[in-house]
């Protein structure tokens, strides 16, 4: 399946110096944008990042590969910036023209502490989960067009339980960690792929929630290694753009 040839015609990513560093600017830590205050919308909306360049050579790779693939899987640590840059690419490409609509996925399982029953709709039990999401969209686009999106379905929150049996036309699908799901579930998953769609697929294999052995985005990566017009994408600690301690701690944990 080849991509849409006005975006093979462009160019994969500017260096510009104007280019805010990934993760530059002011962070949306603690907000979100289902339930942000309206006092709070003003200095938010002045703030979110317009563009973001790599901060490391795999993360440059992980860039183009989004940008030239139908289907980019990106392996590694927290913190080497896969959901965020996921999440980037999703939001260029609606800008652009060239989806219709975001759909984001991630597998509500519980790291080791149950919340036990949530209340609300679906779109209110879901975002503990999908927190760092939101927070990457709020930082692309800003609090009140993600809420506008989310209101007239541009971007759309599709549980992975809801998800078998649709076919996802002209849509940025980001599944986000992907490590928490099953080869199952990844299998029907990665069907979904419909015609001038692009997906993403985030995960940490060391990280998996599940029960050893359950996991299936190790084996499901270097499966499709094989295939092409696949791209698959390994990160290392020495991507990752959070605290030097992040890094170091990684290496002995």
């Amino acid at each position: 399946m080849a991509k849409r040839t006005t975006r093979a015609a462009q160019p994969v990513h500017s260096f510009d110096p104007k280019v805010e560093p990934l993760f530059g600017g002011e962070s949306a830590a603690g907000w979100h944008p289902v339930f942000a205050k309206d006092h709070d919308e003003d200095s938010r909306e002045q703030s979110y990042v317009r563009k973001v360049r790599p901060q490391s050579e795999n993360q440059r790779v992980l860039m183009k590969a989004i940008d030239s693939h139908n289907l980019t899987v990106a392996l590694g640590p927290a913190g080497t910036g896969k959901t965020y840059l996921a999440v980037t690419a999703a939001v260029e490409a609606l800008e652009e023209g060239q989806i219709d609509r975001i759909v984001l996925s991630r597998p509500a399982v519980e790291a080791g502490e149950s919340l036990g029953y949530l209340p609300g709709d679906m779109h209110e039990k879901l975002a503990p989960y999908l927190r760092p999401l939101y927070d990457a969209l709020n930082e692309r686009i800003g609090g009140k067009r993600v809420r506008q999106y989310l209101t007239d379905g541009t971007i759309e929150i599709a549980p992975i339980a809801f998800m078998r049996g649709r076919t996802l036309n002209n849509a940025f699908v980001v599944i986000d960690e992907a490590q928490n799901c099953t080869y199952g579930q990844i299998k029907m998953l990665l069907t979904r792929l419909g015609w001038h769609s692009t997906m993403v697929l985030t995960g940490d294999p060391d990280q998996s929630d599940l029960l050893d052995g359950l996991s299936g985005l190790s084996d499901i990566a270097r499966r499709l290694e094989a295939v092409s017009g696949v791209a698959v994408v390994r990160l290392t600690d020495r991507d990752i753009v959070r605290h030097p301690l992040v890094a170091e701690m990684l290496t002995v944990l």
